[in-house]
């Protein structure tokens, strides 16, 4: 080859390469090395020669050799049994490997026109733009271009479109991994696709019911899956699996949607799974699974609560409401997926069941879970760290469905007083973390009080060490005659810190409450205390029995009792006298002292006549043993009432404040925004009326906190 410039004789050149180029293309027998420089040299000169290249006649030649042999191939390859697809398309798939290698051979052979050429190339007939700067296609371009013009248009209406449907199993099909022929491919496929799915669809919806359908389609769905996956690329997988869901599923989702609440009830797992498959990706017909499921919900916890038996009620309310969650829980994870709209369907569906409540009725779930929490954390004996981790998750699990928080929040405080000041709690550490949860549900102000009580409990700890150290070190030692432990309380902290009754103590502790006022007295200045009697529990020793035992009791127990040294018998008046508590509270004491069989008196008389003795007959098989007063024993609708008064007195109190801060802060507000604003800040706590919030509203302006706007009716100011 020689580098100057050669006259060059294009025919006779081409017809002397062009066997060369064939036999690159169809790989049918070897190119030896010297023919396979002759043609890169004979190439090269036809570009560089003179007195014109001829890089554009090489060019178009090239192309009608392209198109000649890509014509020969298709006719190859429908030319026996055209009306058999598989053979066709297996034969399309080797036609496709062997021309892409000798496509990439021929591009080779081109690599100096390639690189060369293109300013040569001037004729605008045969110019193929591949950009805005006119530069025609490489050879390996234009080969997969006259491929894609000459062999796919004819191929998919005699061949492709064949294989929907039943006509040839789809694990025939070769796999179709290139861009450009699913490119071609697509849209017609799929347009054939969507027709014989929703004819499909059809047949299966007249021959059988929605439960078979549905197992049909999806059954349908998982083969055609794995045959998708196996044969298509991603991005065509995924469309077609889509229509096939759509064409027979979500076209016919109002059919489905039918049954829906029918599945749900009788719980059909298998059939709930399949409709959410078909529906799926459906925001409305989703919507409407969910709200059935939440109805459902409602009716189950409903049922799972009502008629629950007098014994043991708090127990088995949890328990149910937990074996109504779990069920669920398990259907939604298992079934649908642990979609976030199902979980919140049974969230909402659980809420609506918990805080049920006939007409003019209170709701008694926030009363049930704190008993019920009472009895875990009384009774955690037994119980691995985990397990009692596991079962505080569970009444949280409840918690978090009470609107009325607060309601709970004053039951479980005032058991929660019993359970520290009486040592009932199985262990401060199972205390500490429920109050712990309960802030992460409801944040710390909710359980603030709660903290307080705890800190109370370990001050007074140390305070009681004091004390010992100040009796002991005292010029005259004192014998108080007693084991002395007091709890101080912060009034604002713990509940029923009201005194409910006038009470004396008896003689027998009156020197160790003045020697601890004394210590008080001098260890804090202006502080005041009040002695909470109603709270207080002893031990009594009843020695005149024939087997002496200890009875815990509360203080108003240990002061009649404590009479009982002095005489054998005494007259209800002398025990009204010598204890100074009021007549309702003496009767309800004593009672319970003549339920517990301690004290005898004689029935047939009128109670304030009545006298009582000790009962000298007095047995119990335990050595010590616990006499509860008769509220404790009784929860009856006055104590009800009352938590429900302290309540609703904090609800104001609580709504005020909101108002007031919510006031400061944005001096100028509409009303409406208003009320939306105190609900969003009470929520956590409860759900207050609109009603309570405008009597709220109407003391605040009484109180010149807030004024109403003389511009605009429904707008209020903040008064500083």
């Amino acid at each position: 080859m020689s580098l100057n410039r050669q006259v060059k004789d294009f025919t006779k050149t081409w017809e002397k390469i062009k066997p060369t180029i064939e036999a690159t293309l169809r790989l049918d027998r070897s190119v030896d090395r010297a023919t396979w420089q002759d043609c890169l040299y004979e190439i090269h000169d036809l570009c560089c020669a003179t007195p014109k290249s001829l890089a554009t006649e090489l060019y178009r030649e090239t192309k009608r050799l392209l198109k000649t042999h890509v014509q020969q191939s298709y006719e190859e390859i429908i030319s026996k049994e055209i009306n058999e697809s598989e053979n066709a398309l297996l034969k399309y798939q080797r036609y496709w490997e062997k021309f892409c290698e000798g496509a990439d051979c021929v591009n080779m052979l081109y690599g100096f026109l390639n690189k060369h050429g293109n300013h040569v190339l001037i004729d605008e007939k045969y110019r193929m733009k591949k950009s805005e700067t006119g530069e025609l296609p490489e050879i390996g371009e234009l080969v997969t271009d006259k491929w894609m013009e000459v062999m796919i248009p004819p191929l998919i209406d005699k061949v492709i479109l064949k294989m929907t449907g039943k006509e040839v199993p789809w694990s025939s099909t070769p796999e179709l991994d290139n861009k450009s022929f699913l490119n071609s491919f697509e849209q017609p496929f799929l347009v054939k696709m969507g027709d014989y799915y929703k004819q499909e669809a059809s047949i299966l919806m007249q021959e059988f019911n929605c439960s078979q359908y549905m197992e049909k389609v999806v059954a349908r769905l998982k083969d055609e899956e794995v045959q998708f996956q196996k044969y298509l690329t991603m991005s065509t997988y995924v469309k077609v699996y889509q229509l096939a869901k759509q064409k027979m599923g979500t076209d016919h989702k109002e059919l489905l949607l039918e049954d829906c609440e029918n599945i749900i009830r009788q719980g059909k797992t298998e059939d709930i799974a399949n409709m959410y498959t078909l529906l799926k990706g459906d925001n409305h017909a989703l919507t409407v699974m969910v709200q059935k499921l939440q109805v459902h919900i409602y009716d189950e916890g409903l049922r799972a609560t009502s008629n629950l038996s007098q014994v043991n009620m708090s127990t088995q309310f949890v328990e149910s409401l937990l074996e109504v969650h779990g069920k669920f829980v398990e259907l939604i994870d298992a079934v649908l997926n642990g979609e976030v709209q199902f979980l919140s369907a049974l969230e909402k569906g659980l809420t609506s069941a918990v805080n049920h409540r006939e007409p003019k009725s209170h709701c008694i779930a926030p009363e049930l879970l704190a008993r019920h929490c009472d009895k875990v954390l009384r009774s955690a004996q037994g119980k691995t760290g985990d397990e009692l981790h596991d079962q505080l998750n569970s009444l949280i699990t409840v918690f978090k469905c009470i609107d009325d928080k607060d309601v709970f929040l004053t039951f479980y405080s005032r058991m929660l007083l019993r359970r520290l000041i009486d040592g009932l709690s199985w262990s401060s550490e199972s205390e500490e973390a429920m109050i712990e949860k309960l802030k992460q549900t409801c944040g710390y102000e909710f359980t603030s009080n709660l903290r307080r009580m705890f800190t109370d409990v370990g001050v007074s700890a140390d305070l009681n060490g004091k004390f010992d150290d100040f009796v002991k070190t005292r010029e005259t030692m004192v014998d108080l005659g007693v084991r002395f432990h007091v709890y101080v309380l912060q009034a604002g902290a713990w509940p029923h810190t009201h005194v409910t009754s006038t009470f004396t103590f008896p003689r027998e502790l009156e020197k160790s409450l003045q020697m601890f006022q004394l210590f008080y007295d001098q260890q804090f200045t202006g502080r005041k205390l009040t002695w909470m009697a109603h709270l207080c529990t002893g031990e009594v020793k009843l020695n005149y029995v024939s087997k002496p035992c200890v009875a815990i009791v509360s203080t108003y127990h240990m002061g009649i009792l404590l009479a009982f040294n002095n005489s054998d018998t005494l007259a209800y008046r002398e025990l009204l006298d010598c204890t100074g508590m009021n007549e309702e509270k003496l009767r309800s004491t004593v009672k319970s002292l003549l339920d517990a069989k301690i004290l005898d008196h004689n029935s047939e008389r009128e109670e304030i006549e009545s006298t009582f003795s000790l009962n000298m007959h007095f047995s119990s098989k335990r050595t010590k043993f616990r006499i509860a007063s008769m509220s404790a024993q009784k929860n009856t609708a006055r104590e009800v009432e009352q938590v429900r008064c302290t309540v609703d007195e904090d609800r104001k109190h609580y709504l005020q404040a909101a108002i007031v801060r919510i006031m400061k802060a944005r001096k100028v507000l509409r009303f409406n925004d208003l009320i939306q604003e105190v609900i969003g800040q009470s929520k956590a706590r409860f759900n207050p009326s609109i009603g309570m919030i405008k009597k709220c509203m109407e003391v605040l302006i009484d109180q010149e906190y807030i004024a109403r706007s003389q511009s605009l009716a429904d707008e209020y100011s903040y008064m500083a």
